[in-house]
């Protein structure tokens, strides 16, 4: 016979039952500037910051999801792996790491309008 449980714990287990299924029903895309930053302490993971390896920090993806981010600009693209939380400017949906800018192009501008896909779902393309 299962134990009782209070309404606190009713309602916590039904709120991490509905995360999973929420991270599912995020768009395939998502698009809007990004910009760069080359943290050297730690990241909201706890990992330590490397502005030479390919990271990026983003709102609500869970740590460690692999997403690729397409500068609209030039075409370019980069596959990076989210550590870290941010960006906090209104308007920019994507921070990534100093080397990802480089290869992305737009260090000297500082940021990029990007669209930005999770690596796994890009079977549903968004145009932006």
């Amino acid at each position: 016979m299962p134990f009782p449980l209070s309404r606190a714990a009713a309602f916590v287990l039904a709120l991490m039952s509905a995360l999973p299924a929420a991270a599912e029903r995020a768009e395939a895309a998502e698009c809007g500037r990004a910009s760069w930053y080359a943290l050297t302490g730690r990241t909201a993971s706890g990992m330590r910051a490397d502005p030479t390896g390919f990271y990026a920090a983003h709102r609500t993806l869970p740590f460690g999801t692999r997403i690729r981010v397409e500068n609209l600009h030039n075409g370019r693209v980069v596959e990076v792996r989210v550590n870290d939380r941010g960006p906090f400017v209104r308007g920019r949906i994507v921070d990534v790491t100093k080397a990802a800018a480089a290869k992305l192009g737009f260090i000297s501008a500082g940021t990029a309008p990007v669209r930005v896909t999770v690596v796994g779902r890009e079977t549903a393309a968004k145009s932006c």
